[in-house]
């Protein structure tokens, strides 16, 4: 069996930047597994490209260029947002939220949920980054196909994983028979 649409792929891996010696970003363990299915929209398009046809213990190793990872940077993500913003019912502004580098979920004027870098404070205004923290960032990918199986018809139906020990907590209605994962 070799990865492809429908299958349900396990990848231990890990995530740098910077070089294929660079910074890592993020381990995946073979013990804890990414799992996806495959082809389903939810990962990188690059990124299933890289792995599509490889089998149970093959390894893998290549660069997605910021393009086709996350993005460049764009000026227009960074935004001002005023301090009156963060103040609670109680009209004091929200100290524990207002640090440098936390990141809030905010939302547009549209209602679009984003997540939002605090960059800098003052006395009147919060600087925000909403750019994908890896944007701009060509990604450096080592790791290997742990486990492939076929995809059963209740999650190609839902569109995500289900399995009896991951520990989701109604994330899912009408999963039955297993949680969500």
């Amino acid at each position: 069996m070799t990865i492809s649409n429908q299958k349900v792929v396990s990848l231990s891996y890990v995530l740098r930047t910077e070089g294929p010696e660079g910074e890592i970003v993020e381990t995946v363990k073979a013990e804890s597994p990414m799992v996806f299915i495959f082809g389903m929209g939810n990962l990188l398009p690059k990124f299933e490209e890289n792995i599509a046809g490889l089998k149970v213990g093959d390894s893998f190793a290549f660069k997605l260029n910021a393009a086709d990872a996350y993005g460049e940077a764009i000026e227009e993500a960074v935004v001002s947002v005023p301090t009156s913003a963060f103040v609670g019912e109680d009209g004091e502004t929200n100290e524990d939220i207002l640090f440098l580098n936390n990141v809030l979920p905010m939302m547009d004027s549209d209602g679009n949920r984003m997540e939002g870098m605090i960059i800098e404070i003052t006395d009147d205004k919060v600087v925000m980054d909403f750019n994908h923290p890896l944007a701009g960032d060509d990604l450096y990918f080592t790791g290997s196909v742990v486990d492939l199986r076929d995809a059963s018809e209740e999650e190609l139906a839902h569109g995500h994983i289900h399995a009896d020990d991951c520990g989701c907590s109604g994330g899912c209605s009408g999963c039955e028979g297993g949680s969500c994962h």
